[in-house]
């Protein structure tokens, strides 16, 4: 059996080693042989992959026991020397754009690796390396907040994923008593993450502005390497959310008040879609990767093997425990040819969902992993959430092994959440364009613009004697805001795209399954709208498409 991951282990990386690696196989670039500089870039790969490696083990590590001083000190060493690599890295790149070589590099590897590069290119330089480190600093201080909470709750502790298991229950004071206990403790600490992100905003400001950028969402768009569209396509695809999909949302938890049989929806009715609480899988977290294991055999070959490979060598994290970050995550072991998934298992549906949205990050990386560039292995955020999001379709036929009797229920209370998140993920992210553009705005500025957002997109939300939520903290329990700016709407373009996969399989699951797959193996190889439309897919920005993608999903929830 090939590596398990207890056993996986790279070198720290020295960064005076990786700079005579870097001449070396510079002085080959700027030699001008066309043979030579392809091995080139072939070697540097290599070595990216051995850098990446270490990278994700050394975080990942951190996040399965944030109290670990080695595992602490290891991720402080990579927030320190990684922006120095990306210096070596987008020197070489440089060279690489402007070689007289460039049409023939472009025939061996694509124009799409070209148009990455230029991205990197754009969104660094010198002058910010010491930005870079403390950026990777405060993200890392907002991870340590986070996992800290110890939440006191009906004689048990738990941290902010444990908790959540009492979001979804039949029993409303329950879950009013859940909430109250979460955001109070949020509503303790937020001084301390508004100081957070004041902190990033101005400092991501700043980089932007020493890079010549007008604001950060230029600089924001250019690191998430957004090659085929613009903030002005996000901006009118938000409007079209607006129009068409918040008047559904809208609509659909009134339905849910009405099942719940209440005269109003509050802020811990939401999660839940009718007067039995949310179906709950059968199992620990064994018996549940059983389930898993039997489900992707009998639902592709590919996918099948695949999974068997995930639990031979030990390359999911999946219980909740004390000291591990919240959340969950797929990460590239390159070296060893392999993804890792990181959860939190809470009892909830949500158990089920990560087997299904994760191993769609997974399986697309594992079947892209002999690409010939590491850029290539993973497509850009939003193209990735396709392979997630979609999965989490494909597996509808199969929810009986999770859910037994309950899984038309699930398949329920699923589609109306994924149309419902459409209204929250898109406020995210008009926040943060309204941040970025406004970096200025103060915290209490901050949280009277999430109101404005709340009212624009979620206007059923009451938050009732909640103070931190009415006062617009909200916001602040989403990582992806302080850790990742402008991430958030890629699982709305996604969710558009998963939308029109559902709607295919109703007609012919095969054909749309083997659309997937083929997706899936196209890996990052080209951008966004590109690969869409490969699979069969309409670009969520093209007029109509929204609207068209969510149809067949009003019919069968309305």
């Amino acid at each position: 059996m090939s590596t398990a991951f207890p056993d996986m282990h790279v070198d720290r990386p020295q960064i005076d080693k990786l700079q005579t690696t870097f001449n070396q196989l510079l002085e080959t670039v700027n030699s001008g042989d066309r043979d030579k500089i392809i091995g080139t870039i072939k070697e540097w790969d290599n070595t990216r992959r051995t850098f990446s490696t270490w990278s994700a083990l050394a975080r990942l590590h951190f996040t399965q026991d944030t109290r670990n001083e080695s595992f602490k000190k290891e991720r402080e060493y990579a927030d320190e020397i990684s922006p120095k690599f990306t210096d070596l890295n987008v020197k070489l790149l440089k060279q690489l754009l402007e070689s007289k070589n460039r049409d023939v590099l472009e025939q061996s590897f694509g124009e799409h690796a070209f148009r990455l590069w230029e991205a990197d290119i754009a969104s660094f330089d010198p002058a910010i390396q010491d930005d870079l480190v403390k950026e990777n600093k405060l993200t890392s201080e907002y991870t340590e907040l986070k996992t800290s909470a110890e939440i006191e709750f009906q004689g048990e502790t738990y941290n902010l994923s444990g908790i959540r298991k009492f979001y979804d229950v039949a029993d409303r004071e329950t879950r009013h008593a859940a909430r109250k206990a979460t955001y109070a403790w949020f509503e303790e600490h937020g001084a301390e993450f508004d100081r957070l992100y004041d902190e990033l905003v101005k400092l991501r400001d700043s980089m932007a502005k020493k890079l010549g950028f007008d604001s950060y969402i230029e600089l924001g768009y250019a690191r998430l390497q957004r090659t085929d569209y613009t903030a002005e396509d996000v901006a009118r695809f938000r409007i079209e959310v607006q129009e068409h999909i918040v008047p559904l949302a809208a609509a659909l938890f009134d339905q849910q008040r009405e099942r719940l049989g209440l005269d109003s929806l509050k802020i811990w009715d939401e999660g839940v879609y009718d007067d039995k609480g949310n179906p709950t899988p059968n199992g620990n977290v064994d018996e549940l990767t059983k389930a898993a294991q039997d489900m992707f055999n009998e639902l592709h070959p590919e996918l099948g093997a695949f999974f068997d490979i995930m639990v031979e060598r030990q390359l999911m994290d999946l219980d909740t425990r004390k000291g591990k970050a919240g959340g969950g995550y797929c990460t590239t072991l390159a070296d060893y040819g392999v993804p890792f998934i990181f959860a939190n298992f809470n009892g909830t549906k949500h158990d089920a969902e990560v087997f299904t949205h994760e191993i769609g990050h997974a399986f697309q990386c594992y079947l892209s992993m002999d690409k010939p560039l590491y850029d290539y292995v993973w497509p850009t955020l939003e193209a990735c959430e396709i392979h997630s999001m979609s999965l989490e379709f494909f597996t509808w036929p199969h929810m009986e092994k999770f859910f037994g009797d309950d899984a038309e229920r699930f398949r329920q209370v699923h589609l109306a959440q994924s149309l419902q998140f459409f209204a929250y993920g898109t406020a995210v992210d008009h926040f943060q364009h309204e941040v970025y553009a406004n970096p200025q705005l103060t915290p209490e500025e901050r949280r009277n613009l999430w109101l404005e957002m709340e009212k624009t997109y979620l206007p059923w939300r009451d938050w009732d004697d909640i103070s931190w939520g009415a006062a617009g903290g909200r916001w602040q329990m989403q990582s992806h805001i302080y850790q990742t700016p402008f991430y958030y709407i890629d699982y709305v373009l996604a969710q558009t795209c998963a939308l029109q996969f559902w709607d295919q399989m109703q007609d012919d699951f095969e054909d749309a399954l083997g659309r997937y797959v083929e997706l899936c193996k196209r890996g990052g190889e080209a951008p966004f709208q590109e690969l869409a439309k490969s699979a069969g897919l309409r670009s969520p920005f093209e007029t109509g498409c929204l609207a068209a993608a969510a149809a067949r999903a009003r019919e069968y929830l309305v």
